[in-house]
């Protein structure tokens, strides 16, 4: 399963519904492009220390999945038929689906616009 930012965040706060979710991937999935929003974000809290330490913590019970040419080429089908439909999402949300569509995982999200991509299955959470 691949990790969406706020389920990633749910995950660092503890939030009891993302327990099962987490509990039943068989693989979790961490994008390059989610990390670095967690970083962005962690970066301006005042509780950065502790959500580093969270960080070091969990961050080897994940894989982290990077972009690559194949990559590239599935984010710019997925945002042109978002385009198309007249449903476009933000970009990093776009790069998200895109290694969830290459990699064949569910997205961990409780953001919807992920239901309008083809090929991808959110999980809320």
């Amino acid at each position: 399963m691949i990790l969406d930012t706020n389920a990633l965040s749910a995950w660092a706060e503890g939030l009891p519904s993302v327990d099962a979710p987490l509990r039943a991937a068989g693989r979790l999935v961490i994008p390059s492009v989610v990390l670095g929003e967690y970083y962005f974000g962690i970066r301006q809290s005042s509780q950065r220390r502790r959500y580093e330490d969270w960080l070091r913590r969990y961050l080897p019970l994940a894989s982290i999945a990077v972009v690559n040419h194949a990559t590239a080429g599935i984010y710019a089908e997925v945002r042109l038929a978002l385009k198309r439909a007249g449903t476009p999402i933000p970009s990093n949300d776009a790069w998200i689906a895109a290694l969830a569509r290459q990699h064949a995982l569910p997205v961990l999200s409780n953001d919807a616009h992920f239901d309008a991509v083809d090929g991808v299955q959110r999980i809320p959470f």
